[in-house]
């Protein structure tokens, strides 16, 4: 019997051939190849963890200098984007929300305040200044009790009219304190001890407004 052994494949395969690089294309060109291959995310993250290693590895190994850079360069662009999102701090934040109008100019003082100024005015004679402190001292304390609302704009003789709501005993003299008060700020006139003192009394009778009287005017 003569035996035969198995078939003797003899194909010649030469990788370098036009044919062979075929059928490597078409190999690769398979489902299951395209699918294991690296996205561009895949390779740019690669790129960016090699080159962050170097950085922190560096020519000796010693990562001490590198990642104290790292860590100053987050802090400065967090500081950067909390200034861009938040912007500027605001400096002394109590005198500009404390800050009113009071006919004509912006002031933070306190009643008690402006009638302290009032009155160092009036120990020097200066009438004029002493009777706009001590009316600017009568609106501020009817605004700190919330009997009269003032706003930028508001006139003596709104102002006035407004303060006589809450007290109406007091509206003649209320006018009449407008009247001074314009007549010395707009008016150039020298004002009198007299009229500071109408208003220094306007201002005692206002501080015994009952509370009950007391609501807040629009």
């Amino acid at each position: 019997m003569l035996l035969l052994g198995p078939p003797r494949l003899d194909v010649p395969v030469d990788p370098s051939s036009p044919q062979a690089q075929d059928w490597l294309r078409n190999e690769l060109a398979k489902p299951e190849y395209q699918a294991a291959k690296p996205t561009w995310f895949d390779v740019a993250s690669k790129a960016v963890q090699d080159w962050l290693a170097s950085l922190l590895n560096g020519p000796t190994g010693d990562a001490g200098p590198v990642l104290l850079l790292v860590v100053v360069l987050i802090i400065a662009a967090l500081i950067v984007a909390a200034f861009l999102i938040f912007g500027r701090p605001r400096v002394n934040r109590r005198s500009t929300s404390d800050r009113r109008a009071l006919f004509g100019a912006d002031d933070a003082r306190s009643a008690d305040e402006l009638r302290r100024s009032a009155a160092d005015a009036a120990l020097l004679a200066d009438w004029p200044l002493a009777i706009e402190e001590q009316f600017r001292a009568i609106a501020a304390a009817l605004h700190e009790r919330t009997l009269v609302e003032v706003r930028p704009g508001t006139t003596a003789t709104e102002f006035a009219a407004q303060a006589a709501r809450p007290a109406p005993a007091l509206a003649d003299e209320l006018r009449q304190a407008a009247r001074t008060f314009d007549e010395v700020r707009y008016l150039d006139r020298p004002g009198t001890q007299a009229g500071y003192q109408q208003l220094v009394a306007l201002d005692a009778q206002l501080q015994r407004v009952r509370p009950a009287q007391e609501a807040v005017v629009a």
